[in-house]
């Protein structure tokens, strides 16, 4: 582990976006603490709407008064929340539906990749959108949508690494003297895949909470009062370019915590491969 942080640290890009996750976490474990009005949050206080920014609010204020730094602050929990429900189901269903076709083949593997390549041919946020549309519009929907649109990348990537890791001396010899499949399966092949199983969840994180706040933007996504960067940046489209700050502020949020996710998930993939390394 040491090992692999001094490697890390020695990659600028990713380390700038290890920091970003960091101060985002810890945004989002201390947001009652470190918002200026985190009561205010989803309150009204019509006789401060829309005020610029300002020693009193930094941020500035929306068109029901509420302090955007506040909203913006306690948002991040809500977006960390959604981005690692939505990759920790697409986990679950993607990982064990790549293990099973990488290693078992046959009919069953054919039908599973069948199925992931036609969920994979849709662009992801078009296919989001339509199952949203199905759905009530809520957190909830949203994170449903997203879950079932992202599963498929799992899949194949755990997929290609099972294959891979089936034809190996190791997996001969452990067939040789009897190991049944599962521990063949989850304590030998699974672990040794897990580096690019980790790389794809860093970077989906990043990519979940950019579709989220695509569907909050559209309206498929958090309801109001929600402290919610896409919604927010809904509600700010009427009081644009006066009231810039409104909307900059949730988008500049947007921006680098999803660029965080996605330095740190180019540094970690240079460290598992460095055959995919970034040009420089």
């Amino acid at each position: 582990m040491s090992l692999i942080l001094r490697k890390l640290t020695r990659d600028v890009p990713a380390v700038i976006g290890l920091t970003i996750v960091i101060i985002v976490l810890i945004i989002a474990i201390l947001g009652p603490l470190l918002a200026p009005y985190p009561g205010d949050v989803a309150a009204s206080h019509l006789t401060r709407r829309l005020k610029p920014p300002s020693w009193a609010y930094p941020f500035g204020t929306d068109n029901l008064g509420r302090d955007i730094l506040s909203r913006v602050i306690m948002g991040a929990r809500g977006a960390l929340m959604v981005a690692m429900t939505v990759v920790s189901i697409a986990m679950a269903i993607g990982i064990p539906l790549g293990l099973i076709a990488g290693y078992r083949g046959g009919w069953l593997s054919e039908v599973i990749m069948r199925v992931t390549d036609a969920v994979l041919a849709i662009p992801q946020l078009v296919l989001a959108l339509a199952l949203a549309q199905l759905l009530t519009p809520s957190l909830e929907s949203a994170m449903l949508a997203l879950s079932l649109t992202y599963w498929p990348f799992f899949t194949r990537i755990v997929f290609a690494e099972t294959r891979r890791l089936t034809s190996s001396l190791f997996v001969d010899a452990l067939r040789g003297i009897g190991a049944g499949t599962a521990r063949i399966v989850f304590l030998h092949i699974l672990p040794n895949a897990a580096s690019p199983i980790i790389v794809r969840a860093t970077i989906g994180l990043g990519f979940t909470i950019l579709v989220a706040a695509v569907l909050g933007f559209l309206g498929m996504g958090a309801t109001p009062p929600a402290p919610d960067w896409g919604l927010s940046i809904a509600e700010s489209r009427t009081y644009l370019p006066a009231a810039w700050w409104y909307a900059t502020f949730p988008g500049l949020a947007i921006l680098l915590t999803v660029m965080g996710f996605n330095l740190l998930g180019d540094g970690l993939r240079d460290l598992v491969d460095p055959r995919l390394r970034r040009s420089r």
